[in-house]
């Protein structure tokens, strides 16, 4: 396990960036569920990286301008998407997908009927989701949202069952083949009035993804924070399983990591 801890996420970055120097080449034998022999199924890839950073000044929570001096995703397209997150819609495809700075044609080669297999949007807000318009029912119960989520802090403080899933049991083993989220899910805690999100990712393109993906975490506590009474955003705490790079842009972090260490 690589931890990243009481570092700036600056100098989370720059060691991330130094560690993958020397990471393996793995095979994976597919991307985004396309299995083929294509450039994009060898990787370097760090297993298991962990790191924590602060979110909140303690009084309030860091302007949103912090966040994205700091962390600096890829804007204006981040905010857009996180504003479709949190907009109570279960957008597919979510208006801004044609804006993403990475799509490619369009992100047509990732769609079927003009729909993802999935998107944030729908999984933030799956009561509504797909096409039938009726409430989804789980095995017991009705489906929760980010609203049940905050209605639960807001009724609970204490709570450690205040839980956002992303993946769900239609991802378990794609059995239609089918991209499935590179999110687990996110958790929330408050102690003392300061709120903390465990945000835990499976898979994450280090160059394409990850500053988007930690912005919108922080961002998303930041959003529930400001739902609750005396609470304030307070910390990120972030688990991924595979982080990962293309091989054929192992020249470029190598040259990044030299210009750290001079």
């Amino acid at each position: 396990m690589r931890v990243y801890s009481g570092k700036s996420f600056s100098d989370i970055c720059e060691a991330i960036t130094i560690d993958f120097v020397d990471a393996p080449d793995v095979h994976v034998g597919e991307w985004q569920a396309i299995q083929a022999d294509i450039p994009q199924a060898d990787t370097v890839e760090l297993e298991d990286v962990s790191f924590e950073m602060e979110i909140g000044l303690g009084s309030g929570n860091w302007p949103v301008e912090w966040l994205q001096d700091v962390i600096r995703p890829n804007m204006p397209w981040a905010e857009e998407h996180f504003q479709e997150r949190v907009s109570g819609i279960p957008h597919n495809p979510p208006p801004s997908h044609v804006r993403w700075p990475y799509a490619q044609k369009s992100n047509n080669e990732h769609m079927a009927n003009q729909q993802f297999s999935h998107t944030y949007p729908e999984r933030f807000w799956p009561k509504w989701a797909g096409q039938d318009n009726e409430v989804h029912q789980g095995i017991r119960y009705p489906w929760g949202d980010l609203s049940d989520v905050v209605r639960l802090l807001q009724e609970r403080p204490g709570t450690r069952q205040a839980y956002l899933p992303v993946w769900f049991p239609e991802d378990t083993g794609a059995v239609s083949d089918q991209r499935v989220p590179c999110t687990l899910g996110y958790h929330f805690l408050i102690r003392d009035n300061k709120l903390k999100v465990v945000y835990y990712i499976r898979s994450c393109d280090f160059f394409r993804h990850f500053r988007d993906d930690v912005y919108m975490a922080g961002r998303l506590a930041q959003w529930i924070a400001d739902q609750l009474p005396n609470v304030v955003a307070s910390k990120l705490v972030m688990h991924i399983s595979s982080l990962h790079i293309f091989s054929a842009e192992r020249g470029i972090i190598t040259s990044y990591a030299q210009e750290i260490m001079r």
